[in-house]
C-alpha cells in the first residue's frame, strides 16, 4: 500500500482520520495515540508483515537506551558510562542496518575480488529501515547531548511509526515532533488544515501518478541494460529520469506533508525547488533537506567539519558524500554518485576561495547539467550501461546522421501520417522523441516558476479557492484510479503551476497564521 494507491486514499486514510478524532473527542487521548501507532503498523505491514516484529524490536531497544541516556534519577542510571552506552546503541542500529542492506553487497564484492564462491541467501531489505534507523540514531545522539528526553513508550512509538514519514522519510528529530504530538491544539479537527492537507496531498498525487510515472516509461526503457543510444535518445533518457525523480520525490514529500496535516502535524520541509539552484551547495540545501541536515549534524560535524585545515576539510566533505551515496543503496553506482557530488562540493569550495564567479544563468546551467549527468550513475545498473548513455549524450554525429530505419517503429507509430510530416519538418531524432522532449520542455518551464514563498495565497481561503483545491484533489484521485487516461497530460501544466504556490504557501500559512501569538 502506497500513498498513491486507491486503497490508501479511499479506505485507510479516512478510517484512520475519523477514528482518531472520534477517540480524541471522547477524551481518550492515549487511545488515540495507540490507534495511530496500530494504524501505522498496519500500513507498514501491508508490504510485509514479517518485518513488523523487527520494527517493534528496534523501537523497544532504542527507547530503552534513550531512556537510560536521558535518565537523571540516580537509582535508574546505568552502570555503563553514557558515552559507551551511546556507542553500543548506535553500533546495534548500524549492525542491523548493515546486515539487511549491505551483507549481499559485501559478499558479492568479496567473491568478485578474491575469486571465492561464498554463498549467502539473498536478504530482502525491510521497507523504510534506513529512515527509521537513522531517525532513532539521531534520537540517541540527541539524548546523549541532552537535547531530547522521552520516558513514555507510546509517545516514542508514535514518533517513529507515524505513517506519513515511516516508509520514505523525512528523517525527523524528536524535539521537532513531540511538541506537536503532545499539543492539545492538534487533538481537534482543524478545517483549514484539512483543506490545506487535501490540496497538498492531491497535488503531490498528481505529480507522482501523471508526471513522474509518465516520464518513468521513457526512463526505464532508456536505462534498460545494453541499450544503445544516439544523441537524442541519450538526452531524453537522462532528462526523463532527472525529472521523473524530481516529481516522484517532490510528489511524495507533498503527500507526506498533506497526510500529516490532516492530523494537524507539520512535517519538516524536505524538498524546496532544488533545480533552481545556482551552485551544487545550494542544491544540497534544497534536495532531501532532512538527509542533508542529518549528514551534516551527525557525520560531517563529528568528523571535524570545517574546524580544521583545508586538506582535512576536503576529506570530511568527500567522506560525508561517499557515505551519503552508500546510504541510498548497496551498489558501487551509488558510491560513484556520492563521490562525484563530494568532488563537486570540494571544487565549489575551492572556487569560492579563489574569488571566482559566474553569471547566475551559467551557474544554474552548470549545476543542472552536472546533476543530470550524475543521475545517470544513480539510475544505471552498471558502469558500462552508464557509459553507453554518456557516450550517446556527446554523439553529435547522430544529430544529423540518424538513419530513419534505426528509429523504433513505436516512436513513430502513434502519429500515423503526422509522423511522416514531422520527419519532413524536424530532425529525425526530434521527431522520434517528440513526446518525451515535449514533456521535458514543459518540466523545464515548471521548475522555473515562483514558489509559495514568492507567491503567497490568502490565509483565509475564499470559496473559489476552496473549489479549486477540491477540483485539483478530485482530478488527482481520478488520475490515480485511471492512471492511463491521457486526458490529464494536458492539464498537468496548469495544476503544477498552482502546486508551487500551494505546497510552500501552506507552510507559510502554518508559520504566519497557526503559530502566531494570536492563535
Amino acid at each position: 500500500m502506497t500513498f498513491s494507491s486507491p486503497k490508501f486514499i479511499l479506505i485507510f486514510l479516512p478510517i484512520v482520520f475519523f477514528v482518531y478524532f472520534l477517540l480524541n473527542r471522547q477524551r481518550l487521548i492515549t487511545a488515540g495515540k495507540w490507534w495511530l501507532v496500530i494504524a501505522s503498523l498496519v500500513f507498514y505491514g501491508h508490504w510485509s508483515a514479517i518485518y513488523i516484529p523487527l520494527l517493534l524490536l528496534s523501537i523497544s531497544f532504542n527507547f530503552t537506551v534513550g531512556k537510560r541516556l536521558s535518565s537523571t534519577d540516580e537509582n535508574n542510571v546505568s552502570t555503563i558510562p553514557r558515552k559507551t552506552l551511546l556507542c553500543m546503541g548506535i553500533g546495534a542500529n548500524l549492525i542491523l542496518l548493515g546486515y539487511f542492506k549491505y551483507t549481499n553487497f559485501f559478499i558479492d564484492n568479496i567473491n568478485s575480488t578474491f575469486g571465492t564462491n561464498l554463498f549467502f541467501e539473498q536478504i530482502v531489505l525491510p521497507l523504510g529501515i534506513s529512515f527509521y534507523t537513522f531517525t532513532q540514531i539521531a534520537f540517541l545522539v540527541d539524548c546523549h547531548r541532552n537535547l531530547a528526553k522521552e520516558y513514555n513508550f507510546i509517545n516514542y512509538a508514535l514518533f517513529v511509526t507515524f505513517f506519513p514519514h515511516l516508509i520514505a522519510g523525512p528523517i525527523l528529530h524528536h524535539k521537532e515532533m513531540m511538541s506537536q504530538f503532545q499539543s492539545r491544539w492538534t487533538l481537534a479537527i482543524r478545517h483549514r488544515n484539512i483543506m490545506m492537507g487535501l490540496s497538498i496531498f492531491g497535488i503531490g498525487l498528481f505529480k507522482k501518478v501523471v508526471i513522474a510515472d509518465t516520464l518513468a516509461v521513457w526512463a526505464d526503457a532508456g536505462f534498460a541494460s545494453g541499450v544503445s543510444h544516439n544523441f537524442f535518445s541519450a538526452w531524453t533518457t537522462s532528462l526523463s529520469y532527472t525529472f521523473q525523480l524530481y516529481f516522484d520525490f517532490s510528489g511524495y514529500c507533498d503527500m507526506a506533508i498533506g497526510a500529516a496535516l490532516l492530523f494537524n502535524i507539520w512535517l519538516p520541509v524536505n524538498f524546496n525547488s532544488p533545480y533552481k539552484s545556482l551552485d551544487i551547495q545550494d542544491f544540497w540545501r534544497r534536495w532531501h533537506m532532512t538527509l542533508s541536515r542529518y549528514l551534516r549534524d551527525y557525520l560531517y560535524v563529528p568528523l571535524g567539519g570545517n574546524r580544521c585545515g583545508r586538506q582535512r576539510l576536503y576529506f570530511n566533505l568527500m567522506a560525508t558524500f561517499v557515505l551519503g551515496g552508500l546510504w541510498h543503496g548497496a551498489s558501487w553506482m551509488f558510491i560513484i554518485w556520492g563521490a562525484l557530488h563530494g568532488g563537486a562540493i570540494v571544487t565549489h569550495r575551492i572556487w569560492k576561495l579563489s574569488g571566482l564567479s559566474m553569471p547566475h544563468w551559467a551557474g544554474w546551467f552548470c549545476t543542472f547539467m552536472f546533476v543530470n549527468v550524475t543521475w545517470v550513475f544513480f539510475r544505471a545498473t552498471s558502469v558500462p550501461d552508464a557509459i553507453l548513455i554518456l557516450r550517446g549524450m556527446i554523439d553529435f554525429d547522430s544529430i544529423r546522421n540518424l538513419p530513419t530505419n534505426l528509429i523504433p517503429t513505436a516512436n513513430l507509430a502513434w502519429g500515423g501520417t503526422l509522423s511522416d510530416q514531422l520527419l519532413y519538418l524536424l530532425p529525425d531524432g526530434v521527431a522520434a522523441h517528440l513526446w518525451p522532449i515535449s514533456m521535458i520542455v514543459v518540466c523545464l518551464i515548471i521548475i522555473r516558476q515562483k514558489n509559495a514563498f514568492e507567491l503567497a495565497i490568502p490565509l483565509r481561503p475564499e470559496k473559489a479557492q476552496t473549489l479549486r483545491m477540491s477540483i485539483i484533489f478530485c482530478l488527482a484521485l481520478y488520475s490515480t484510479i485511471q492512471s492511463n487516461s491521457s486526458i490529464f497530460l494536458f492539464l498537468f501544466l496548469r495544476l503544477l503551476f498552482y502546486e508551487k504556490e500551494s505546497v510552500l504557501s501552506a507552510y507559510h500559512f502554518n508559520v504566519v497564521y497557526v503559530h502566531s501569538p494570536r492563535h
